[in-house]
């Protein structure tokens, strides 16, 4: 670090005592030395804390860390609070660890947690298990500074003895405990609170954020690829800005390059909220909820802050992370990073065949559904007609009914479940991930078994990736480093899943994001319907569901 003395001028945001004045901030080695009124800022830029994500997956941007912060400096980000829990079920403690070095290779300030849920239930398979005293060991270390979502909660609402001693542990620590309960209200979000779990980021409803506020907790405004909240949890912005963080959760690297918490901040500047309560809930208020290091634009602190051109505009200038310029005028300067890539993945090729589905027993009437919803991590539960040819149940693009099925890839053969789902729209052809929150097996949606098969081969071949096939033509995103992210530049990354995006849709998906909505078509902690490589699951039922019956 230059042992240099820097200067910057401009009209600094005084978050602490809501104030903005033209002034001089100067640093040192890493440190802010004085922060003094200047007139010369009168017309100037301005001069604000960086941004902080307090809930984000780095492995849902298909990027490791260090490639990750090459694009969040751009749009102001110098933070970020990261639930390492993909990785950790492919790869248990490993994936955790290479998670922590990659990031340490880079200026950005990753904050990992320890995974809670590894596997997230016992109703599929996961690549690891982290038991309560493996998440006890990784709370000890300083660098793991929190405990990640619980999403079992009801492990949490039973006090699971398992799940109780993780979150006791983290209490010892003098850690948080993040929280993960959708839909929980009322009594129940009362006693999942008292559990000790202190945050919500998966609010789809003001009225559920606010019984969850109620009871003390504070809720993340989440705006990713796939789940979307901001619109209806933004009135919190006014109502409790001092219990209100932003964040992303899942973020796909297309929407990543064109912005990140600075696109909540214009948002929430437009809906009307005050300019202070916006930037804090941004930065001071995860900052101090977690107990960061990340400066806050004051006088000694580490001189993490950035430059935005107005406020009507609010675009980003330039990004400072300890004093150094990381970004400037759109553009990293970060140095790009070779990514070694650990992974687990030993599924082989599967035949057409295996996606059949047998017509049940006779007294079979119904057939159950997943019903994907647009912006939204949460699924329905319909009912539909069984549709039956040559003693198979079949799919019928016309009335948007396709197969879903999940594929284990821990083990060279298993058996192949397939349910049925609405929502994905393809008329033709198939798309597959080995994203697949939050075991990561392989997650198929396709109009035919050929397809389906096909999608899922080239998702093998690979070891891991995105793929999309409508006939002879095949797109394949490879994913090498645990079948979640890509050792590729970030840009390049972004370009090929735009590519992968634009063909879902051509193949006639409505939805925004359908790689990252089919990603959460196994995650069967999120009500309703969700399909496992065990089978076809309900989470508010909390057990199986027959595909027909």
């Amino acid at each position: 670090m230059k042992d240099v003395a820097s200067t910057l001028v401009g009209q600094v945001v005084d978050l602490h005592h809501r104030r903005v004045y033209p002034g001089r901030v100067e640093w040192r080695r890493g440190r802010i030395t004085r922060i003094v009124p200047d007139p010369a800022g009168r017309r100037g830029p301005l001069l604000l804390p960086g941004f902080v994500d307090a809930h984000i997956h780095i492995e849902s941007s298909l990027l490791p860390p260090s490639e990750f912060a090459r694009l969040a400096v751009v749009h102001g980000t110098v933070a970020t609070v990261s639930d390492p829990h993909e990785i950790a079920n492919v790869l248990g403690t490993r994936g955790v660890d290479y998670m922590v070095r990659d990031g340490r290779r880079t200026p950005l300030k990753f904050n990992f947690g320890a995974p809670s849920c590894v596997p997230a239930t016992p109703f599929e398979t996961a690549g690891a298990t982290l038991s309560a005293k493996d998440v006890a060991r990784l709370l000890k270390r300083p660098e793991i500074r929190y405990l990640s979502e619980v999403m079992n909660f009801p492990g949490a609402l039973s006090r699971d003895p398992s799940l109780m001693a993780m979150i006791d542990a983290a209490k010892a620590a003098g850690k948080q405990v993040d929280g993960h309960a959708p839909g929980l209200r009322g009594g129940q979000a009362a006693q999942y609170a008292a559990a000790g779990i202190t945050t919500d980021h998966e609010c789809f409803t003001l009225e559920e954020a606010t019984d969850k506020l109620a009871v003390g907790m504070k809720i993340l405004i989440r705006e990713g690829s796939a789940a979307r909240n901001f619109d209806a949890l933004a009135p919190l912005l006014i109502s409790h800005p001092d219990r209100v963080m932003f964040c992303c959760d899942d973020l796909h690297p297309d929407l990543l390059i064109e912005g990140h918490l600075d696109r909540h901040i214009r948002r929430a500047l437009r809906f009307g909220a005050d300019r202070f309560d916006v930037l804090r809930c941004a930065s001071v208020n995860p900052v101090e909820h977690y107990g960061l290091d990340v400066g806050l634009l004051r006088e000694g602190d580490p001189a993490d802050f950035v430059v935005v051109d107005a406020w009507r505009t609010f675009r980003v200038l330039r990004t400072y992370l300890r004093g150094e310029l990381v970004a400037s005028n759109g553009r990293s300067r970060l140095p790009r990073l070779t990514s070694t890539t650990p992974n687990q993945f030993r599924a082989t090729p599967r035949k057409a065949e295996e996606f059949a589905v047998q017509v049940p027993e006779k007294s079979a009437r119904t057939l159950n559904v997943i019903e994907a919803l647009n912006g939204q991590l949460i699924t329905r539960h319909v009912k539909d007609v069984l549709m039956i040819r040559e003693s198979l149940l079949v799919t019928d693009p016309s009335r948007d009914l396709l197969k879903i099925a999940v594929v284990n890839r821990y083990a060279r053969k298993a058996p192949v479940s397939v349910g049925f789902i609405r929502g994905i729209g393809l008329k033709r052809g198939a798309i597959a991930s080995s994203v697949a929150h939050d075991s990561h097996n392989i997650v198929v949606v396709g109009v035919d078994d050929t397809s389906i098969a096909t999608a899922v081969n080239e998702i093998v071949a690979h070891r891991g990736g995105l793929a999309g096939v409508d006939g002879r033509r095949r797109l394949v995103l490879p994913l090498p480093i645990a079948g979640l992210m890509s050792d590729l530049d970030g840009r390049t990354v972004a370009r090929r899943y735009t590519r992968l995006d634009r063909m879902a849709k051509q193949l006639g998906s409505p939805l925004d994001a359908p790689f990252m909505t089919l990603s959460f078509m196994a995650l069967l902690v999120i009500p309703d319907l969700k399909m496992s490589d065990l089978g076809l699951f309900s989470a508010s039922r909390w057990g199986w569901s027959p595909v027909a019956e």
